[in-house]
């Protein structure tokens, strides 16, 4: 239940709250799934745009980290 899978941002937004930058994060996976995820700032790169190739990593059917390869 645990790993790493190649996917598409689909959207990136980033907003303040608290004075800690997250991001909520939709990710399209090579099957066609879509799948969003809110993040904070250890779990994304701060300049993540839509159209890039990452790699999501997934705990326990959740996104905890997304990466580019």
């Amino acid at each position: 239940m645990m790993g790493e899978v190649e996917a598409v941002v689909v959207e990136a937004k980033a907003f303040d709250l608290h004075g800690v930058r997250y991001r909520d994060v939709t990710v399209r996976y090579p099957d066609g799934g879509v799948e969003d995820a809110r993040l904070g700032p250890e779990g994304a790169p701060d300049d993540l745009a839509a159209g890039e190739a990452v790699l999501v990593t997934r705990v326990a059917n959740m996104v905890v980290s997304i990466r580019r390869p």
